[in-house]
C-alpha cells in the first residue's frame, strides 16, 4: 500500500512539474505575442517622413529579430518534441531560446544609445558629408555588427554558458530570465538628469506653462508660449533648455512617469521585454534633445533638419512663430511647441 501511494505521488509530481513548464511556454509565447504587436504597431504610427538614422534601423532590426523568435517559440510550442538539421527541439528550447535572447538584449544598451548620440551629435546640424546610400549602408553594418557582437559574447563566453547550464540544471521547470543592469543604470540616469533640467528650470517652466494658449494651426490644436528673443549665449541655452524640456515631456511625460514608478517599486523587468521599441523611441527623443542643446549654434534652420524625431516636434524650441493663419490672431515674437 505504501509503495503504490509513493508511485502515485511521484506520478503527481512529474505531472505537475510537466503542467508547470507548459504554463511558462504559454506565458512566453502570450508576452512575445504582445511584444511583437507593440513593436509593429509602433512602427506604423510613427512619422513617416522622418530622415534616416541609427536608431530607426536599430528598431526596425529589433522588431525582426523579435518577430523571429515569435515565430520560432511557435513553431516548436506546437510540434513539440522533433528533429530539425540533426538537433533535437523540445520545449525546454523555449526557455533556452528566450534566455539567449535576452542575455543578448541585456548587454546592448550600452552600444546602442552610444553609437545613436554620437550619431545625432554629427548629424543633427547637418555637418555630416555622408551620401544618402553611403550614409543607409553604415547604418546596417553598424546595426549587423552590434548584433553579430553581442550574440558572440553570449554564446562564446564560457563564464555566461556555464551560468545559464547551472540555472537549467537547478531549476529545470522554472526558467529564469535575468534583468539588465545596463537598462537599469540607464533609467536611473535619465530620471536623475530630467529631474536636475526641471529643478533648474523650474522657474522658466512655470513661466512658459502659465502664459499657454491653445490655438489652430492649420486645423491641428497646438500649444503657443511666450518667446523671449535674447542674444547673450548663456541665456539662449538656458530658454532652449526650458523649451526641450516641455517639447520632450509634452509628448514622453507618462513614460517618464512609469520609469519612476518601476524604479521606486524595484520593479525587475526581464531584458527580452525591456529592449522594447516604444523604450527605444523614448530614448531616442532624449538623445535628440541633448544634442539640439550641445550643437544648438551650428543648427540650421532648415525643414529637412526637423524631420529627425518621428514622435517629438523640435521645430519651435528654435523658430519665433509668425503665422497668419492661427485662430485667434496671435501676437508677435512667439513660439510654438506642437505636442
Amino acid at each position: 500500500m505504501a509503495a503504490i501511494l509513493c508511485e502515485n505521488c511521484s506520478g503527481q509530481y512529474h505531472y505537475t512539474q510537466v503542467n508547470q513548464r507548459l504554463e511558462i511556454s504559454c506565458m512566453l509565447l502570450l508576452m512575445m505575442l504582445g511584444k511583437v504587436f507593440l513593436d509593429f504597431f509602433m512602427l506604423q504610427v510613427k512619422q513617416k517622413n522622418v530622415k534616416v538614422s541609427f536608431m530607426g534601423y536599430f528598431c526596425v532590426s529589433l522588431a525582426l529579430l523579435d518577430f523571429t523568435l515569435l515565430l520560432s517559440i511557435s513553431f516548436i510550442f506546437y510540434f513539440e518534441d522533433f528533429a530539425l538539421w540533426g538537433m533535437r527541439f523540445t520545449k525546454y528550447h523555449i526557455c533556452l531560446l528566450t534566455q539567449i535572447i535576452s542575455l543578448t538584449y541585456g548587454i546592448l544598451h550600452y552600444p546602442v544609445y552610444l553609437v545613436a548620440g554620437l550619431d545625432y551629435y554629427m548629424t543633427v546640424a547637418q555637418t555630416s558629408q555622408f551620401p544618402k546610400r553611403g550614409q543607409r549602408l553604415l547604418y546596417v553594418f553598424a546595426v549587423v555588427v552590434i548584433w553579430i557582437s553581442g550574440f558572440f559574447c553570449i554564446l562564446k563566453v564560457p563564464a555566461i554558458y556555464e551560468e545559464l547550464e547551472i540555472q537549467n540544471h537547478f531549476s529545470p521547470y522554472q526558467c529564469p530570465l535575468s534583468a539588465s543592469v545596463q537598462s537599469y543604470s540607464v533609467s536611473c540616469a535619465m530620471v536623475l538628469l530630467i529631474g536636475t533640467a526641471l529643478l533648474a528650470c523650474q522657474k522658466e517652466v512655470l513661466t512658459m506653462l502659465l502664459s499657454v494658449r491653445v490655438v489652430s494651426l492649420a486645423s491641428q490644436p497646438v500649444l503657443m508660449f511666450s518667446y523671449v528673443s535674447n542674444n547673450n549665449s548663456t541665456c539662449f541655452k538656458w530658454q532652449l533648455l526650458t523649451r526641450l524640456l516641455i517639447c520632450f515631456l509634452g509628448t514622453w511625460a507618462p513614460f517618464v512617469v512609469l520609469q519612476i514608478i518601476i524604479l521606486f517599486l524595484g520593479a525587475r523587468i526581464p531584458a527580452y521585454m525591456e529592449m522594447n521599441i516604444p523604450w527605444l523611441y523614448f530614448i531616442n527623443s532624449f538623445l535628440i534633445a541633448v544634442a539640439y542643446w550641445c550643437r544648438c549654434h551650428d543648427v540650421e534652420l532648415t525643414e529637412e533638419m526637423w524631420s529627425t524625431d518621428p514622435f517629438v516636434s523640435w521645430k519651435f524650441c528654435f523658430m519665433p512663430f509668425n503665422n497668419e493663419n492661427t485662430e485667434p490672431a496671435d501676437k508677435p515674437g512667439t513660439v510654438i511647441v506642437i505636442c
